[in-house]
This record gives structure tokens, C-alpha cells and sequence, in this order.
């Protein structure tokens, strides 16, 4: 007699899960992305499977496809350390795994989530370091905290001040593991970490919708608008309230840089190459913009490479005007006395450039952000990257 194999659970039971279970049949399971109050559709979701363990379980999604260029990403420690499946796992828009004997708590995800435990083990690393300070912002509807960081120069008023925000759009989190370079890089004993050590205090908001963040939304396209859009003249979110009332009070006028870090598409020409889009700004933003992604161009060092070309190629591949949309962080964040410029910076989840986005990726790709950083607001970008100077060292 064939022994019936134990039964698996499939749940979204966690911080940041997203799915819809439709179908169980044996061992094919058909499922959905959990759209919520998304108006339209979108690709987020994030599961784990329980009691699996040795078997092949085939998990199809019925809501288009939703699985990019390299597969799902897998987790098997409770989503702290992701990896990519691999694209040859992927068969139309669905994929197979195949349990090992141990696994029996497996996560897959679209992305490699991050999530306020993520933040809080990061922070960890630092804690009662005298250059970072973490402070509350608000208090979501959710009765949430949302954090607000400042690390650099903090004990007395410096030469400029930098801006960071990620998850405007809830899902897009590659842009924390992003975040997390440019504070390493900054608080490093490096001679761009010494510098911006000692001129910039930077502001970061790690998750400007840390409901979304832990619900696991999708964020874009929320109903009736997302956070990205809750910059016009009255505001949806606690934190774009917060943000926009306390930002320019922080500031003084002191000269600053804004960037807002974000996630693109899911798959695309576009969609896999690290993007300044400039379609979201003005002209004299895009002037103050450009030696910034220059200097970027010029001292990346990490994996993953951006190119100016590809932002001003992107902006004016369709013949479209680039002016900024009214309700952006990046649009309103031009307007406040003091800031050189305000962009985004699109990160993509898996492949950029040909080159694998992941965890470790990310975080190279924000060490090359501050540096760039220092290069732009140490003495402007006429000076070649490498080139000594008698104020260093």
C-alpha cells in the first residue's frame, strides 16, 4: 500500500507576504498576486510553504506573468538570506522547486523582501555608533513607527545635507539593501566615508509606506493614490504629512541633494538598467542632476554599472515632454529652499545590465552612490575621480 504523502501549507502568514491561493491538486498549485486596493494590476508577492519537504511541488500564477528574469527568489531562513531560483526553473508563468529532505519552511518571493526586522538587525550593527541616530518621524494609520535616520555629521551643523527616501511604492525593496551601501560607505573609514563623515548629515526614511512594507501591498497604483503621489496640496499618508513638514525646517537652507530610491518594471529594456529617470524633472534640475550621475559614472566600482546614456536615452526614446509630475517626492522636494536637485534613482530587482541585482549587488551599488556623493558635493565634477586632493588624507 502507497503511503499518502503529508499534507503542505502555503500561507502569506508574515511580514511582507502577498498571496492568493486558488487551486491545490496534488502537487500543482495555481495561485495569484493579492492585488488588494491596487487600482489595476501589479507583480508583487511573496509566499512560504510548510511540510514540503522532499517533494517537487510546480506553483503556477494565473494573474499574467509575474516572475522576472531570474526566476523567483528563494529563501530558506525565514527570509532573511534570498537567492534566485534561475530562469531555466521557469516554465511559462509558472515555476518548479524541489524540496530538499531539510526544507521544510521555504519562502518565494518576486523580489528578496525587506522588511523593519531587515532594518533592525542593520541597525544593529551600529548601535550607539556616535554618527547615526535614529528617530521617529510619525505613527502610521496602522499605529506603525515610521523611522527617520541621520547619520554623518551630526554633532554640529555641516556643509551640506543629503536626502534618502525608498518604498514610496511598498514593494519595491531593493532599494533598502541600496540604502543600506550608502550608510556603510558613509560611516566607513574610507576616504569618501571620512569626508561625507564630516560635511553632510544625511536623512533617511527607509520605509516612507512601512504599512505596506509589512502587509505586504504593492503600493503602486494604490487606491486612490499611492505615497509616490501624495505630494499635491493636501496629503493622504502620515508620512508624506511628516516628511513634508519636517524636511524643510531640518534643512535651514543648507545646500542639499534629494534622492528617492525606487524599483522599476518587471522585465523590460528599461527595466533591467539602473535609471535616473529624467523624464521626472525640469530642466535646471536635470543640469544640477547630471554631474551627480557623471560622477557616479566615473567611480562605480561595484558589479553593477549605470550609465548616464541610458537616463537620457529613456527620457527621450518616445518623443515625450519630461516635465515633472505636480505630486512627487522629487518634484515638491525642488521646491524647498536649498536643494540642489531631487531624483529618483531606479534600481532594478534582478538584472541590471545584464548583471545579477541581489542583496550583496545592491549594497556595492550604494557604496558607488556615496561615493559619488562626495565627489559631487566635495568640490563639483570637474576633477577626475582618482585624482589626489590636499584636503583628503
Amino acid at each position: 500500500m502507497t503511503e499518502k504523502p503529508m499534507p503542505f501549507q502555503i500561507d502569506a502568514a508574515f511580514p511582507g507576504g502577498n498571496i492568493v491561493i486558488n487551486r491545490i491538486q496534488h502537487d500543482q498549485i495555481e495561485l495569484s498576486q493579492d492585488l488588494r486596493d491596487t487600482d489595476g494590476w501589479w507583480f508583487y508577492w511573496c509566499f512560504r510553504v510548510r511540510g514540503a519537504a522532499g517533494r517537487i511541488l510546480t506553483f503556477n500564477f494565473t494573474d499574467r506573468s509575474v516572475i522576472g528574469v531570474r526566476g523567483p527568489a528563494v529563501s530558506g531562513d525565514q527570509g532573511q538570506m534570498w537567492r534566485w531560483l534561475g530562469a531555466d526553473h521557469v516554465r511559462g508563468s509558472g515555476f518548479s522547486y524541489a524540496f530538499a529532505d531539510d526544507e521544510d519552511d521555504v519562502r518565494f518571493s518576486f523580489g528578496m523582501p525587506y522588511q523593519e526586522s531587515h532594518l533592525n538587525a542593520f541597525l544593529g550593527r551600529f548601535r550607539n555608533h556616535p554618527l547615526l541616530q535614529v528617530e521617529p518621524l510619525c505613527t502610521t494609520r496602522q499605529n506603525r513607527s515610521v523611522e527617520r535616520l541621520h547619520f554623518g555629521r551630526l554633532e554640529s551643523a555641516p556643509g551640506f545635507r543629503a536626502i534618502l527616501t525608498c518604498r514610496h511604492h511598498c514593494c519595491e525593496m531593493m532599494a533598502n539593501y541600496e540604502l543600506e551601501g550608502i550608510i556603510e560607505e558613509t560611516l566607513s573609514e574610507s576616504q569618501a566615508g571620512r569626508w561625507l563623515s564630516a560635511n553632510v548629515e544625511f536623512l533617511a526614511v527607509p520605509f516612507m509606506d512601512k504599512d505596506g512594507v509589512e502587509s505586504g501591498d504593492q503600493g503602486k497604483n494604490r487606491k486612490p493614490h499611492d505615497h509616490a503621489l501624495d505630494y499635491g496640496e493636501t496629503c493622504l499618508y502620515p508620512s508624506v504629512a511628516a516628511v513634508r513638514e519636517f524636511i524643510p525646517r531640518w534643512l535651514a537652507g543648507k545646500p542639499t541633494v534629494a534622492l528617492d530610491l525606487h524599483c522599476p518594471g518587471p522585465r523590460g529594456e528599461f527595466h533591467e538598467v539602473i535609471l535616473c529617470p529624467n523624464r521626472l524633472r525640469g530642466e535646471e534640475n536635470w543640469r544640477q542632476t547630471r554631474p551627480f550621475l557623471e560622477a557616479l559614472e566615473a567611480t562605480q566600482r561595484g558589479p553593477l554599472v549605470f550609465r548616464t546614456a541610458d537616463s537620457i536615452r529613456f527620457t527621450t526614446w518616445d518623443g515625450k515632454p519630461s516635465g515633472p509630475p505636480a505630486a512627487t517626492f522629487s518634484s515638491w522636494i525642488q521646491s524647498v529652499p536649498g536643494v540642489r536637485f531631487g531624483s529618483v534613482i531606479e534600481l532594478p530587482y534582478a538584472n541590471a545590465g545584464g548583471r545579477e541585482v541581489n542583496q550583496n549587488t545592491a549594497r556595492a551599488f550604494g557604496h558607488d552612490l556615496a561615493r559619488a556623493l562626495y565627489l559631487y558635493l566635495r568640490d563639483g565634477t570637474n576633477r577626475k575621480p582618482d585624482e589626489p586632493d590636499a584636503r583628503d588624507g
